[in-house]
């Protein structure tokens, strides 16, 4: 083992996993759809790593809007006024649905959502935040309390309070049996809305979304289900916050998901796609009534690199090139091509189940039984239930792909700028990989 991976093992901590026994890629070089290893293996990138890197890797707009920020002014403190700032500020108006009128920017999603919730709670003058149990909302308190992902279990004693959890709308494995997407999404709508009534909506400051489910398994919400909620909350004086952080930028083949459903929410969280992965940096865009709020109020959120003005500069580059490549319809129509490869997959692949997607965000979920549904590895499975997965990891990373296998999902989620003879070279891994998840099944 050279002594770059062993500095790296010894030194620096690994995020959600054990620290021993690591076996990480050394990541050398990238471009496009590829990343190169220290030994010249390529992976193809079949999930903009953290669906984050949305323009693809080594664009060289933003190498060149960074180098020029930082050439004129690297940093200044968050209560200075930068062009950078102003014009990010403006662009995301713009972009964003219209009653969103102002940003507050943070590193990254997590904090955002922290910040959301602050807000939430101090403009409504109520504790309740409510959200669903198959989400993820980032890994900082707050954010995580409020999502449902059971990596939060082992600290869940220590999180904050006033978090309340609702059913998805799962039609795959829809609680309540449903016939249709759209009668599951009304099921669903009236299981949130019996608890908000259990827990008074005069308690309940914020419904708290992601725009589409992410990495809790691209679970779609239904057509009738994110309206129904907003035209639920606004009855009760319940501020709706739109989660964006994954589901944004054109990955859905919109600038923002929540434009699949007619909504305009109080607030979004944004992040990962801001930049592409380039530099860290978030933002909480809200509603002018809540921005009005805070004209005579001080607002109880900050941070040291707010604002960044490297970070903006490398936003608006960013910016640019979804709108100079023309990335979110290139995102629908790439979708359509991969919803039409996995099909032709699933005809070949018994293991296949369903098949989740919006733009570029999808993901396969894979059974021992389609009449079951059993599924080939458990929701939060123990080590010893992963057996499967743990296969089909290694599979995928030794044909020179990089996605996420978890439990019994396979993520795609390539970067917007993706070509068909590349999401035929990942199906074909893809294919490779779920045979092993073949030889589990049952009718």
């Amino acid at each position: 083992m050279n002594t770059n991976i062993t500095d790296n093992l010894n030194h620096t901590i690994f995020s959600w996993t054990k620290q021993g026994g690591l076996n990480p890629i050394h990541a050398h070089t990238a471009e496009g759809v590829y990343i190169c290893d220290k030994d010249g293996k390529r992976y193809l990138d079949f999930s903009s790593q953290l669906m984050n890197v949305n323009i693809g890797h080594g664009h060289p707009a933003v190498a060149k809007a960074v180098q020029e920020q930082m050439s004129q002014l690297s940093y200044v403190y968050p209560g200075m006024v930068t062009d950078a700032r102003g014009q990010l500020g403006k662009r995301l108006a713009d972009i964003t649905p219209k009653s969103l009128t102002r940003t507050f920017f943070t590193l990254g999603g997590a904090d955002a959502v922290e910040s959301a919730i602050k807000v939430a709670r101090v403009v409504t003058g109520r504790p309740k935040i409510i959200s669903l149990y198959r989400s993820y909302h980032g890994a900082t308190y707050g954010a995580m309390a409020a999502g449902g992902d059971p990596r939060k279990l082992a600290v869940d004693r220590y999180g904050p309070t006033n978090m309340i959890h609702v059913e998805n709308p799962y039609f795959y494995r829809c609680p309540w049996n449903s016939s249709t997407s759209e009668e599951c999404g009304q099921h669903a709508f009236e299981h949130l809305a019996r608890v908000v009534k259990y827990e008074g909506p005069e308690n309940v400051a914020a419904i708290l979304l992601e725009g589409e489910s992410g990495s809790s398994g691209c679970i779609k919400f239904p057509g009738n289900y994110w309206s129904l909620v907003a035209e639920f909350a606004k009855e009760h004086g319940i501020l709706t916050i739109d989660d964006e952080v994954m589901s944004g930028f054109g990955r859905t083949g919109k600038w923002f998901a929540i434009e699949h459903h007619g909504v305009e929410p109080d607030m979004m969280c944004i992040a990962k796609g801001l930049t592409a992965g380039y530099i860290p940096l978030g933002g909480l865009v809200v509603s002018e009534p809540i921005a009005q709020f805070f004209e005579n109020t001080n607002i109880p959120i900050g941070l040291t690199y707010s604002a960044h003005p490297v970070a903006c500069a490398a936003a608006n580059a960013v910016l640019q090139v979804y709108e100079d490549e023309d990335l979110i319809n290139k995102a629908q129509s790439m979708g359509q091509y991969v919803e039409a490869k996995v099909k032709e997959l699933a005809d070949r692949h018994p293991s296949i189940g369903d098949f989740r997607n919006t733009g570029l965000l999808g993901c396969i979920e894979l059974v021992k039984s389609r009449k079951t549904k059993e599924p080939v590895t458990p929701w939060n499975a123990n080590p010893h239930q992963m057996a499967i997965t743990n296969e089909m990891a290694a599979k995928v990373r030794e044909l020179g792909m990089f996605t996420f296998v978890r439990w019994n999902y396979i993520f795609v989620a390539p970067p917007l700028v993706i070509t068909e003879a590349q999401v035929d070279e990942g199906m074909e891994i893809i294919s490779q990989t779920i045979a092993l998840a073949d030889a589990y099944y049952r009718e």
